[in-house]
Protein backbone atom coordinates (compact mmCIF):
# COMPACT_ATOMS: atom_id res chain seq x y z
CA UNK A 1 0.00 0.00 0.00
CA UNK A 2 0.96 3.66 -0.16
CA UNK A 3 0.42 6.20 1.93
CA UNK A 4 0.81 9.80 2.24
CA UNK A 5 1.60 10.93 5.73
CA UNK A 6 1.72 14.70 6.72
CA UNK A 7 2.64 15.85 10.44
CA UNK A 8 6.03 17.01 12.40
CA UNK A 9 9.54 15.97 12.13
CA UNK A 10 11.39 16.47 15.16
CA UNK A 11 14.54 16.11 17.29
CA UNK A 12 13.47 14.93 20.76
CA UNK A 13 15.77 15.61 23.99
CA UNK A 14 15.34 13.08 26.06
CA UNK A 15 15.90 13.72 30.05
CA UNK A 16 15.50 10.47 32.33
CA UNK A 17 14.55 11.94 35.85
CA UNK A 18 13.79 10.03 38.86
CA UNK A 19 10.54 12.75 39.07
CA UNK A 20 9.42 15.62 37.83
CA UNK A 21 11.04 18.73 39.44
CA UNK A 22 8.88 21.51 41.22
CA UNK A 23 9.13 25.36 39.79
CA UNK A 24 11.65 26.62 40.55
CA UNK A 25 13.56 23.32 41.45
CA UNK A 26 16.86 21.66 39.60
CA UNK A 27 17.11 18.09 39.51
CA UNK A 28 19.65 15.79 38.14
CA UNK A 29 19.04 13.66 35.14
CA UNK A 30 20.25 10.12 35.01
CA UNK A 31 21.15 10.18 31.55
CA UNK A 32 20.02 12.53 28.43
CA UNK A 33 19.53 11.55 24.83
CA UNK A 34 19.15 13.17 21.68
CA UNK A 35 16.10 10.81 19.04
CA UNK A 36 14.41 11.67 15.95
CA UNK A 37 10.72 12.35 16.42
CA UNK A 38 8.06 14.21 15.46
CA UNK A 39 4.07 12.64 14.73
CA UNK A 40 4.47 12.75 11.00
CA UNK A 41 8.23 11.27 10.87
CA UNK A 42 7.37 8.44 13.35
CA UNK A 43 4.06 7.49 11.63
CA UNK A 44 6.16 7.80 8.49
CA UNK A 45 8.87 5.48 9.98
CA UNK A 46 6.50 3.17 11.16
CA UNK A 47 4.83 2.34 8.05
CA UNK A 48 7.39 2.11 6.30
CA UNK A 49 8.87 -0.45 8.66
CA UNK A 50 5.64 -2.32 7.97
CA UNK A 51 6.26 -2.77 4.36
CA UNK A 52 4.61 0.63 2.72
CA UNK A 53 5.73 2.90 0.03
CA UNK A 54 5.60 6.12 2.14
CA UNK A 55 5.33 9.90 1.20
CA UNK A 56 6.17 12.63 3.93
CA UNK A 57 5.39 16.11 3.67
CA UNK A 58 6.95 17.89 6.44
CA UNK A 59 9.35 21.05 6.89
CA UNK A 60 13.24 20.85 8.49
CA UNK A 61 15.54 23.50 8.92
CA UNK A 62 18.71 23.89 7.36
CA UNK A 63 20.28 23.18 10.63
CA UNK A 64 22.43 20.63 12.87
CA UNK A 65 19.05 18.91 14.21
CA UNK A 66 18.13 18.30 10.40
CA UNK A 67 20.46 15.53 10.00
CA UNK A 68 18.95 13.37 13.26
CA UNK A 69 15.51 14.40 12.71
CA UNK A 70 16.10 12.61 9.31
CA UNK A 71 17.93 9.73 10.25
CA UNK A 72 15.63 7.09 10.53
CA UNK A 73 13.48 8.19 7.83
CA UNK A 74 16.02 7.79 5.12
CA UNK A 75 17.00 4.26 6.83
CA UNK A 76 13.84 2.97 6.23
CA UNK A 77 13.07 4.53 3.18
CA UNK A 78 10.27 6.48 2.97
CA UNK A 79 10.01 9.18 0.31
CA UNK A 80 11.34 12.76 1.27
CA UNK A 81 10.63 14.33 -1.96
CA UNK A 82 7.66 16.40 -0.26
CA UNK A 83 10.31 17.54 2.10
CA UNK A 84 10.46 20.83 2.72
CA UNK A 85 13.84 23.10 4.34
CA UNK A 86 13.42 26.36 5.92
CA UNK A 87 16.00 28.73 5.67
CA UNK A 88 14.88 30.82 8.50
CA UNK A 89 13.33 28.47 11.67
CA UNK A 90 14.81 25.69 13.16
CA UNK A 91 14.25 22.00 12.85
CA UNK A 92 11.29 21.45 15.46
CA UNK A 93 12.36 19.98 18.74
CA UNK A 94 10.84 18.68 21.97
CA UNK A 95 12.02 18.41 25.18
CA UNK A 96 10.89 15.47 26.95
CA UNK A 97 10.65 14.48 30.94
CA UNK A 98 10.90 10.72 31.50
CA UNK A 99 10.10 9.23 34.85
CA UNK A 100 10.31 5.15 35.92
CA UNK A 101 7.69 3.31 34.11
CA UNK A 102 7.76 5.38 31.18
CA UNK A 103 5.06 8.46 31.96
CA UNK A 104 6.39 11.48 30.41
CA UNK A 105 6.02 15.88 30.49
CA UNK A 106 7.01 17.46 27.45
CA UNK A 107 7.89 20.79 25.66
CA UNK A 108 7.84 21.49 22.49
CA UNK A 109 9.06 24.25 20.36
CA UNK A 110 7.42 24.41 16.90
CA UNK A 111 10.10 25.43 15.09
CA UNK A 112 9.64 25.28 11.07
CA UNK A 113 6.68 22.17 11.19
CA UNK A 114 4.49 25.23 11.41
CA UNK A 115 5.75 26.77 8.58
CA UNK A 116 4.87 24.09 5.48
CA UNK A 117 4.57 25.99 2.47
CA UNK A 118 1.21 25.18 1.18
CA UNK A 119 2.13 26.77 -2.20
CA UNK A 120 3.95 23.40 -2.48
CA UNK A 121 1.17 21.19 -2.49
CA UNK A 122 -0.40 19.82 -5.47
CA UNK A 123 -3.75 18.10 -5.22
CA UNK A 124 -1.73 15.68 -7.97
CA UNK A 125 0.24 14.34 -5.14
CA UNK A 126 -2.42 12.17 -3.89
CA UNK A 127 -3.29 10.53 -7.49
CA UNK A 128 -0.58 7.31 -6.41
CA UNK A 129 -2.08 7.03 -2.96
CA UNK A 130 -4.06 4.74 -0.96
CA UNK A 131 -4.50 6.53 1.87
CA UNK A 132 -3.58 9.58 3.97
CA UNK A 133 -2.15 9.38 7.24
CA UNK A 134 -2.58 13.04 9.05
CA UNK A 135 -1.36 13.84 12.40
CA UNK A 136 -3.54 16.56 14.05
CA UNK A 137 -0.65 18.71 15.20
CA UNK A 138 -0.74 19.65 11.22
CA UNK A 139 -4.00 21.51 11.90
CA UNK A 140 -2.93 23.43 14.97
CA UNK A 141 -1.95 26.70 13.03
CA UNK A 142 0.54 28.59 10.71
CA UNK A 143 0.82 27.70 6.92
CA UNK A 144 1.14 24.09 7.84
CA UNK A 145 -2.86 24.14 8.71
CA UNK A 146 -3.29 25.25 5.14
CA UNK A 147 -0.92 22.71 4.04
CA UNK A 148 -3.30 19.97 5.87
CA UNK A 149 -6.81 21.62 4.78
CA UNK A 150 -5.67 21.30 0.88
CA UNK A 151 -4.08 17.72 1.70
CA UNK A 152 -7.76 16.60 2.99
CA UNK A 153 -9.71 18.10 0.81
CA UNK A 154 -7.72 16.33 -2.16
CA UNK A 155 -7.76 12.97 -0.19
CA UNK A 156 -12.09 13.18 0.09
CA UNK A 157 -12.19 13.85 -3.43
CA UNK A 158 -10.09 11.12 -4.69
CA UNK A 159 -12.42 8.94 -2.04
CA UNK A 160 -8.93 8.09 -0.18
CA UNK A 161 -9.12 6.72 3.06
CA UNK A 162 -8.14 9.23 6.21
CA UNK A 163 -6.84 8.45 9.69
CA UNK A 164 -6.27 11.08 11.30
CA UNK A 165 -4.69 10.78 15.15
CA UNK A 166 -5.24 13.60 17.55
CA UNK A 167 -2.57 14.61 20.06
CA UNK A 168 -2.38 16.05 23.23
CA UNK A 169 -0.82 19.25 22.64
CA UNK A 170 -2.74 19.66 19.09
CA UNK A 171 -6.06 19.67 21.60
CA UNK A 172 -4.70 21.86 24.07
CA UNK A 173 -3.64 24.81 21.15
CA UNK A 174 -6.90 24.17 19.08
CA UNK A 175 -9.55 22.55 21.04
CA UNK A 176 -12.92 21.83 18.67
CA UNK A 177 -11.45 23.76 16.46
CA UNK A 178 -9.96 20.61 14.91
CA UNK A 179 -13.46 19.17 14.28
CA UNK A 180 -13.97 21.61 11.83
CA UNK A 181 -11.34 20.26 9.65
CA UNK A 182 -11.55 16.58 10.39
CA UNK A 183 -14.76 16.31 9.09
CA UNK A 184 -15.30 12.57 7.37
CA UNK A 185 -12.45 11.17 7.83
CA UNK A 186 -12.99 7.21 7.67
CA UNK A 187 -10.98 7.14 11.46
CA UNK A 188 -10.19 9.44 14.52
CA UNK A 189 -7.93 8.06 16.65
CA UNK A 190 -7.25 9.70 19.84
CA UNK A 191 -6.71 8.48 23.57
CA UNK A 192 -9.05 9.08 26.59
CA UNK A 193 -7.45 12.61 27.58
CA UNK A 194 -7.70 13.96 24.31
CA UNK A 195 -11.21 12.48 23.87
CA UNK A 196 -12.35 13.79 27.63
CA UNK A 197 -9.97 17.22 26.89
CA UNK A 198 -11.71 17.54 23.47
CA UNK A 199 -15.74 17.23 24.20
CA UNK A 200 -15.50 18.54 27.62
CA UNK A 201 -17.12 15.37 28.43
CA UNK A 202 -16.90 13.63 31.86
CA UNK A 203 -16.70 10.21 30.75
CA UNK A 204 -15.51 8.05 28.09
CA UNK A 205 -19.18 7.01 26.79
CA UNK A 206 -20.35 10.97 26.95
CA UNK A 207 -17.44 11.91 25.43
CA UNK A 208 -18.10 9.37 21.96
CA UNK A 209 -21.63 10.25 22.01
CA UNK A 210 -20.59 13.46 21.66
CA UNK A 211 -17.96 12.96 18.45
CA UNK A 212 -21.12 11.05 17.23
CA UNK A 213 -23.38 13.80 17.28
CA UNK A 214 -20.80 15.71 15.72
CA UNK A 215 -20.82 13.26 12.75
CA UNK A 216 -17.59 11.30 13.68
CA UNK A 217 -19.09 7.53 13.71
CA UNK A 218 -15.89 5.48 13.13
CA UNK A 219 -13.10 6.30 16.38
CA UNK A 220 -10.33 4.54 18.15
CA UNK A 221 -9.95 5.66 21.76
CA UNK A 222 -6.87 4.48 23.16
CA UNK A 223 -6.75 3.61 26.88
CA UNK A 224 -3.53 2.72 28.15
CA UNK A 225 -3.56 -0.16 30.40
CA UNK A 226 -6.77 -1.64 29.61
CA UNK A 227 -6.19 -1.54 25.81
CA UNK A 228 -8.12 0.60 23.19
CA UNK A 229 -11.60 1.07 22.52
CA UNK A 230 -13.10 0.79 18.64
CA UNK A 231 -16.30 2.97 18.16
CA UNK A 232 -17.81 2.20 15.09
CA UNK A 233 -21.93 2.96 13.78
CA UNK A 234 -22.81 -0.75 15.08
CA UNK A 235 -21.44 -0.03 18.44
CA UNK A 236 -18.23 0.16 20.95
CA UNK A 237 -16.05 -2.67 21.91
CA UNK A 238 -12.94 -2.91 24.11
CA UNK A 239 -10.01 -4.44 22.51
CA UNK A 240 -7.55 -6.00 24.87
CA UNK A 241 -4.17 -4.65 25.88
CA UNK A 242 -0.67 -6.40 24.88
CA UNK A 243 1.07 -6.90 27.97
CA UNK A 244 4.99 -6.19 27.83
CA UNK A 245 7.48 -7.23 30.86
CA UNK A 246 8.76 -3.60 30.95
CA UNK A 247 8.25 -0.12 29.26
CA UNK A 248 10.72 2.33 29.21
CA UNK A 249 9.53 5.10 27.68
CA UNK A 250 6.14 5.90 26.26
CA UNK A 251 7.07 8.56 23.27
CA UNK A 252 5.61 7.60 20.18
CA UNK A 253 3.64 4.64 21.24
CA UNK A 254 0.44 6.58 20.16
CA UNK A 255 1.84 7.16 16.60
CA UNK A 256 3.25 3.44 16.31
CA UNK A 257 -0.62 2.59 17.00
CA UNK A 258 -2.16 4.57 14.62
CA UNK A 259 0.05 3.18 11.99
CA UNK A 260 -0.49 0.06 12.83
CA UNK A 261 -4.14 0.53 12.67
CA UNK A 262 -3.82 1.57 9.47
CA UNK A 263 -2.37 -0.53 7.96
CA UNK A 264 -4.58 -3.33 9.37
CA UNK A 265 -7.53 -1.69 8.11
CA UNK A 266 -6.04 -1.52 4.32
CA UNK A 267 -4.95 -4.81 4.72
CA UNK A 268 -8.90 -6.03 5.08
CA UNK A 269 -9.06 -6.65 8.81
CA UNK A 270 -11.98 -5.81 10.63
CA UNK A 271 -11.73 -2.69 12.93
CA UNK A 272 -11.47 -4.75 16.32
CA UNK A 273 -8.54 -7.52 14.70
CA UNK A 274 -6.91 -3.79 13.36
CA UNK A 275 -6.93 -2.44 17.09
CA UNK A 276 -5.25 -5.91 18.34
CA UNK A 277 -2.92 -5.77 16.07
CA UNK A 278 -2.48 -1.72 17.06
CA UNK A 279 -2.48 -2.35 21.08
CA UNK A 280 0.45 -4.88 20.11
CA UNK A 281 2.01 -1.94 17.84
CA UNK A 282 2.18 0.27 19.99
CA UNK A 283 2.96 -1.93 23.23
CA UNK A 284 6.44 -3.05 21.53
CA UNK A 285 7.05 0.60 20.63
CA UNK A 286 7.16 1.46 24.41
CA UNK A 287 10.39 -1.04 25.13
CA UNK A 288 12.81 0.67 23.59
CA UNK A 289 13.92 4.60 24.05
CA UNK A 290 12.85 7.09 21.90
CA UNK A 291 9.74 7.62 19.35
CA UNK A 292 11.58 5.60 16.99
CA UNK A 293 13.08 3.77 18.75
CA UNK A 294 11.22 0.38 18.35
CA UNK A 295 10.11 0.31 15.21
CA UNK A 296 7.23 -2.38 14.23
CA UNK A 297 7.70 -5.25 11.61
CA UNK A 298 4.83 -7.02 9.80
CA UNK A 299 5.50 -10.81 10.88
CA UNK A 300 5.19 -9.27 14.84
CA UNK A 301 1.84 -8.21 13.48
CA UNK A 302 0.90 -10.89 12.05
CA UNK A 303 1.09 -12.88 14.99
CA UNK A 304 -0.97 -10.87 17.01
CA UNK A 305 -3.72 -12.90 17.99
CA UNK A 306 -6.67 -13.29 20.61
CA UNK A 307 -5.51 -14.28 23.84
CA UNK A 308 -6.22 -18.06 24.85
Amino acid sequence: MRFFVLGDVSVDLLYFLDRIPEPGEETPARRALMKPGGAGGTLAAQLASLGHRVYLAARVGQDAFRPLALSTLERVGVDLRHLQEDPEHPTSTVLILLVPGGERAMVSAEGASRYLDPAEFKPRHLDQVDALVLSAYALVGGPQRAYAAEALEAARKRGLAIFADLGTGAVRAAGRELLKHLRGVDWLLMNQGELLALTSAPSLSEGVEALRKEGFGHLVVKVGAMGSIVVTPEGEELVEPYPVEEAVDSTGAGDAYTAAFAHAVLQGKSPVEAARMANKAGALATTEVGAQGRLIRLEELEVAKRPA
